[in-house]
């Protein structure tokens, strides 16, 4: 299935679509494309506020401010990596008996899941700017994201199955 049918999934039934990419074997490749495509598709909801920020400070070139917020969201990479093992060792103390593997997969999963309200958040910070409209979009972005991730984890690390 096409992953933007399991993002639509995800929104009704999280614990579903994890069930299933985790019935599939292992594949750390697919586990990273995730997580590559999640940095995509959010760095790509930066374009309006950073053309923003750049129409209200002349002296920020729009391109200086797409390498800096490009380079960024990469160096995130290596510390989504450690946020996943952490969530698997909190499993753990809570008595989870899933894999690395898994733990990394809810969250580079999560994270694609929620990258479309992602743009959307950044639509509102382009066209609005800060206000209670972006704190309300980004505080729904945050809660989406983590029912997303914790419905994943208990897949992941309490029902079973580990890769």
């Amino acid at each position: 299935m096409a992953a933007s049918d399991d993002i639509l999934r995800t929104y009704r039934r999280p614990r579903v679509v994890m069930r299933e990419h985790l019935a599939r074997p292992a594949s750390e490749p697919r586990a990273l494309v995730f997580l590559l495509l999640a940095l995509t598709v959010i760095f790509i909801g930066q374009w309006p506020r950073l053309s923003r920020v750049a129409h209200e400070m002349p002296d920020q070139p729009m391109v200086g401010l797409m390498m800096g917020t490009m380079l960024a969201l990469l160096a995130t990479v290596p510390i989504f990596y450690l946020i996943a093992a952490l969530g698997h060792l909190v499993a753990k103390v809570m008595g989870g008996q899933g894999s690395w593997y898994g733990a990394r997969l809810a969250l580079f999963w999560a994270l694609l899941a929620v990258s479309p309200m992602m743009l959307l958040q950044g639509l509102v910070a382009g066209f609005i700017g800060i206000g209670p409209q972006l704190s309300l979009v980004s505080v729904l972005v945050g809660v989406a994201f983590l029912l997303f991730w914790v419905a994943g984890l208990r897949v992941s690390e309490f029902e079973g199955k580990t890769n």
